[in-house]
């Protein structure tokens, strides 16, 4: 069993930056894969951000790649999102989410076990 809990969201002006932060409580998340999800107002829960196996390389939607970057604190047990030049179209409820290690990174939300309650990042124009 893992839990998560995400924080940092907020309202902020395109262009900006926001970091997520995403600390992992119960087993230790070096057992997991973690990836950050996000959810616009509909059903689409799209994959952002992955670590793949082991955590040293990182997988990104084609839609934020150079913009957001994925990192962990493995002393704190903890996996953050740092969004800079934030556009409109990435407003949506971020997750943090977590899976049995695999060397592929999986894109579907139906392959991570667990999940965080979300935060909200909202991009004004």
């Amino acid at each position: 069993q893992v839990q998560l809990v995400e924080s940092g969201g907020g309202l902020v002006q395109a262009g900006g930056p926001l970091r997520l932060s995403c600390p992992a409580s119960g087993r230790t998340f070096s057992s997991y894969n973690m990836g950050w999800f996000r959810q616009a107002p509909g059903p689409v829960r799209e994959l952002a951000a992955a670590f793949r196996w082991r955590g040293v390389n990182t997988w990104y939607a084609d839609s934020v790649k150079g913009r957001f970057t994925i990192s962990s604190d493995n002393a704190k047990n903890t996996v953050y999102l740092q969004m800079n030049s934030l556009k409109p179209e990435d407003t949506a409820v971020y997750y943090c989410a977590a899976r049995p290690k695999s060397f592929a990174v999986v894109v579907t939300p139906g392959g991570y076990d667990y999940w965080g309650q979300g935060t909200q990042v909202t991009v004004s124009s």
